[in-house]
C-alpha cells in the first residue's frame, strides 16, 4: 500500500506544481520568456490562492511562490522513497490542509476556481471528494510507513537463535 501511495501522490504532487509554473502561459523559451511566464503564472495562482479569503495578498503571494516548488520537491522525494516518513507525514499535513480550504470554500458556496493544478477549475463537490480520496490515501501511506518502519528490513540477515 505504501508503494501505491507513494506512486500516486508523488506523480500528482510533481504534475500539479509543473502545472502551476508552466500554466496558463506556455512560453518557455528564451529565457526571458521562461522567467516572464512563470512569474505571471504564480501571479495568476495568487490570484486563485487569494480568492479562497483565508490569506491576506502577502499570505497568498507567499503561498503562489513557494507552493509549486514546494509539491514539485515532495513529489519527488515521495517518488524516492528515502526518509519517507518525514515526507509523507508532511505531504498528509499538506493535503489535510488543501481538504480544509477547499471544504471551507464548498460550503460557503464559492463560486471560485480550485487552483488545483494551474488551470482554471471550478470548484465542485468532485473537487472536495477528490481531495479527500487524496487525504485518505496520504494518511493510509502514512500510516503504513510508520508500521512498515518497525518492521527488520527484508534484506537484513535474520538474528542469530542461542544455541544453534
Amino acid at each position: 500500500m505504501v508503494w501505491i501511495g507513494r506512486l500516486v501522490i508523488g506523480v500528482i504532487f510533481v504534475y500539479a506544481g509543473y502545472a502551476k509554473l508552466t500554466y496558463p502561459n506556455h512560453n518557455l523559451w528564451p529565457w526571458f520568456m521562461l522567467k516572464f511566464s512563470v512569474l505571471a503564472n504564480l501571479s495568476t495562482f495568487a490570484f486563485q490562492v487569494e480568492s479562497y479569503r483565508v490569506l491576506g495578498a502577502a499570505g497568498s503571494s507567499w503561498v503562489a511562490h513557494t507552493l509549486p516548488l514546494a509539491e514539485i520537491v515532495l513529489g519527488l522525494l515521495l517518488l524516492l522513497g528515502w526518509k519517507l516518513r518525514i515526507w509523507a507525514t508532511m505531504v498528509s499535513a499538506i493535503l489535510l490542509g488543501f481538504l480544509a480550504v477547499v471544504t471551507r470554500a464548498y460550503l460557503l458556496h464559492m463560486d471560485i476556481n480550485c487552483g488545483c493544478f494551474g488551470t482554471p477549475e471550478p470548484l465542485t463537490g468532485m473537487t472536495v471528494l477528490r481531495d479527500s480520496a487524496l487525504a485518505l490515501l496520504a494518511l493510509m501511506m502514512t500510516v503504513f510507513a510508520y508500521q512498515e518502519a518497525r518492521k527488520p528490513h527484508p534484506w537484513a540477515a535474520p538474528a542469530a537463535t542461542p544455541g544453534t
